[in-house]
């Protein structure tokens, strides 16, 4: 497969993420209806908690599980690019620059000794 398949099949990989969510999600307590949850993130700089009904935690838990899935796949795409890029620029500082027939470079004169 090569790269250009490979940044595709992330891509694709991707777009298949149905639902994010950050954070990290905590038992607090026991409570009558079962266990309470919160669900703590950074949001604008700031440590933002809010409280999950144990019938919602599921769901919680997948979207957090997609984000985090999104964060790995970004990563490794990037990685990809990265090293594609540098690729690239290796392959073009190895050509041989010639000088143009009509260029305004200085010419080598033989000596006449």
């Amino acid at each position: 497969m090569n790269e250009s398949n490979i940044a595709q099949n992330f891509l694709a990989q991707i777009a298949q993420i149905q639902t994010m969510e950050r954070g990290k999600l905590s038992s607090l307590r026991e409570t009558f209806a079962g266990t309470a949850f919160k669900l703590q993130a950074w949001e604008n700089g700031k440590n933002v908690s809010r409280y999950i009904p144990p019938d919602q935690v599921p769901a919680v838990q997948e979207a957090i599980n997609g984000y985090q899935r999104f964060q790995s796949l970004t990563e490794q795409y990037a990685q990809l690019k990265i090293e594609e890029t540098r690729a690239a620029i290796a392959a073009g500082s190895q050509k041989k620059k010639s000088r143009p027939e009509n260029s305004s470079w200085p010419r080598n004169r033989k000596s006449s000794s």
